[in-house]
């Protein structure tokens, strides 16, 4: 069973915040950080970058604070039974998170049920815990050495979703190096190194998942695939696609026909 407390987002401070309960709380408390902080930990101050994660059990001692002019974070207190709670391999300490905005998103969607009453709000805000606890045993459960990444790890990642969530665009290494301000050299050097593809290799790997469901799910021409998928040249367009999918656009539409329903 879970009960939410209270639950904010984007709670906001100048640079004289300090957080200081040495008997903690009666529930849990979880945060998530927007920009960096300090927290005590094993008795020693320590400065944590933005987009971490920290989960303080219940009367566990609590210290943080800013460590520039402003703090900002999401923030949670609740009680909890569940096993996916207590289970969370990193309590206490600040972990970082690989996809911060997915775990900002549902802190926004908890908040938002959590105020306003439904008639399944129960059962969706226990279903969005879920979600967000999922996401951080992933995360807490990374290399010990994670906070070491790329520090555009973050961009690297949003700028990943925006070519996966819309591979039609015409994407090039130049666009998005200065999306990023970053050379086009060291950006694809450091895509490479985070993702093991490069950033164009990532761009079609999108395009053609986008045309594997063009093909198997409506009745479009494969001129019009190809150029609803951001291909400016057909013949280009399935050299692509049987380069990357072993058929041609036709077979694969073909076989996929013939799939039992």
């Amino acid at each position: 069973m879970n009960h939410i407390r209270y639950v904010e987002y984007n709670a906001r401070h100048d640079g004289s915040f300090v957080f200081d309960v040495p008997d903690g709380h009666d529930c849990w408390l979880l945060l998530i950080t927007h920009t960096p902080a300090f927290f005590r930990v094993d008795g020693s101050l320590r400065e944590y970058p933005a987009k971490s994660a920290v989960l303080f059990t219940p009367r566990s001692p609590i210290y943080y604070c800013a460590s520039g002019s402003r703090y900002e974070n999401d923030w949670m207190r609740f009680d909890s039974d569940e096993d996916f709670v207590s289970s969370l391999p990193v309590q206490g300490v600040p972990f970082p998170l690989p996809d911060a905005e997915y775990c900002h998103n549902l802190i926004q969607l908890l908040t938002w049920k959590n105020s306003f009453p439904g008639r399944n709000n129960e059962r969706v805000v226990e279903q969005l815990l879920q979600l967000l606890f999922s996401e951080l045993q992933e995360a807490s459960q990374s290399s010990a050495d994670s906070f070491s990444q790329s520090p555009h790890y973050h961009d690297l990642m949003n700028l990943r979703k925006a070519v996966y969530n819309s591979p039609q665009l015409p994407w090039n290494v130049s666009g998005m190096a200065q999306q990023l301000h970053l050379s086009e050299g060291y950006l694809q050097v450091i895509y490479k190194n985070t993702f093991g593809i490069s950033c164009m290799e990532d761009c079609i790997k999108a395009r053609i998942r986008l045309a594997e469901d063009q093909l198997q799910y409506t009745t479009k021409t494969i001129a019009s695939i190809s150029e609803f998928c951001g291909y400016h040249n057909v013949e280009h367009f399935c050299r692509q696609f049987k380069r990357s999918t072993g058929k041609s656009p036709r077979a694969f539409r073909e076989k996929g026909k013939s799939r039992p329903s």
